[in-house]
């Protein structure tokens, strides 16, 4: 039988030999290897030791460009992807520079879309707001809410977006294209949360303790969009979640309008144009991709259709109901929000943009996901319509589930 564990007396020996060993090398050889194993546990004041010093006893450096290439990923689980990435570097810039706004003072701030608490007339303001968002029914609310907690789990998804290897913001301030596409997108994402939860806050009619209690366990919680550390499955996860995001925003906001609350109306307004050009953006990067290595791209967007899309809530709980996200959606399937029609729509659409109807010259594995990408639209729509159509006619009846979220009201 084969064993981990080492008999005692052949430890003592080689525990003795490493001893003997140690105390003939050179001093400043041990000095460096036991300086190098606990420089980085405890913080260096640069006040009172040179570069040259700390370089010497600990072997790095205070300067942040040498240290980023110490961080430097040199393997990679996904080699000839993260070359395609380094490739696209220039397009991540045009991105940065062409589609994410401005910051600061140019930029749409949460702030513009709410009342200002710094008015005389403060008061007034948030009555108004309170009157519009008085005639929202209780499902529309829910669904908000939904959307709000959603975005609110942001640090997830720059978590995320770091896991992408090529991608990384190794440093937290790295000036490379991708890591300065992750933290303006994030900053723009931002914005979303923020106005959403102060927007439920002033309206009064929400259980924001439950709210924020679902927000901390979200994010605890995480989630897992099966990208595996690949950008291509990044680039085809967010490609979709963004337009799916964008669908949904848009259409609380025409329920809001039907409600007759106009400042919710432009909330989700904006919030969706964000989204917009955020869609484009990732898939420009898979469009690229695909003009780079069609094969690779192509077998991937494929593995990822034949499981399914993760929703990013789908680990959502308040404490109390284990069943949260599936009420949740429910309430905004039921809605019209986002469907599983949708869902077939986004695929239809992706395959539309990236032209796969057309693409050409593919290996005879990835020829046969091309096919099946584009059969996929048609087949998932015809699948949605029949389950559809047979809760209709089994004259299935919605029964409204209640929710701490709106102090335990049914929806």
């Amino acid at each position: 039988m084969v064993t981990n564990i080492m008999p005692i007396a052949l430890a003592v020996v080689l525990a003795s030999t490493a001893a003997t060993a140690a105390a003939f090398q050179p001093t400043s050889f041990v000095r460096q290897r036991i300086c190098v194993d606990s420089s980085l546990k405890a913080t260096v004041d640069p006040d009172v030791v040179t570069k040259t010093e700390y370089q010497d006893i600990c072997g790095v450096t205070f300067d942040d460009a040498l240290l980023e290439q110490r961080l430097e990923r040199t393997k990679f689980l996904y080699p000839k992807h993260v070359e395609v990435i380094e490739d696209l570097a220039p397009i991540a810039d045009q991105m940065v520079d062409n589609i994410l706004l401005e910051t600061g003072d140019k930029a749409w701030q949460p702030q513009d879309y709410l009342p200002d608490m710094t008015k005389e007339d403060c008061m007034e303001q948030v009555k108004e707001l309170r009157e519009m968002a008085a005639g929202v029914p209780d499902d529309v609310l829910v669904v908000l809410i939904g959307d709000m907690v959603t975005e609110e789990a942001l640090p997830t998804y720059q978590t995320l977006l770091n896991t992408f290897e090529g991608c990384d913001d190794p440093t937290g301030t790295s000036q490379t294209a991708w890591a300065r596409w992750s933290r303006g997108w994030t900053s723009e994402e931002n914005r979303h949360g923020d106005l959403l939860n102060k927007y439920l806050y002033l309206g009064g009619r929400c259980d924001m303790r439950s709210i924020e209690v679902t927000i901390q366990h979200l994010i605890t919680s995480g989630f897992n969009p099966e990208a595996q550390k690949d950008p291509y499955r990044g680039f085809v996860y967010t490609s979709f979640q963004e337009r799916a995001t964008k669908i949904s925003h848009g259409n609380v906001g025409k329920l809001a309008r039907e409600a007759g609350d106009k400042n919710l109306q432009k909330i989700c307004a904006i919030i969706a144009g964000d989204e917009g050009r955020h869609e484009k953006a990732y898939q420009r990067f898979v469009t690229e991709i695909l003009q780079r290595d069609p094969d690779g791209l192509i077998n991937v967007f494929g593995a990822m259709m034949r499981g399914q899309i993760v929703m990013p809530a789908e680990l959502m709980t308040d404490g109390h109901d284990k069943k949260l996200y599936d009420n949740f959606s429910t309430v905004a399937q039921r809605l019209g929000v986002y469907t599983a029609l949708d869902y077939a729509d986004i695929i239809k659409h992706l395959v539309k943009t990236w032209d796969l109807e057309h693409l050409e010259g593919l290996g005879a594995e990835a020829e046969k996901e091309r096919e099946y990408l584009c059969r996929l639209p048609d087949r998932y729509r015809k699948l949605a319509e029949r389950s559809m159509n047979k809760a209709k006619k089994a004259g299935e009846v919605y029964e409204p589930q209640s929710f701490k979220w709106i102090h335990d009201r049914k929806a």
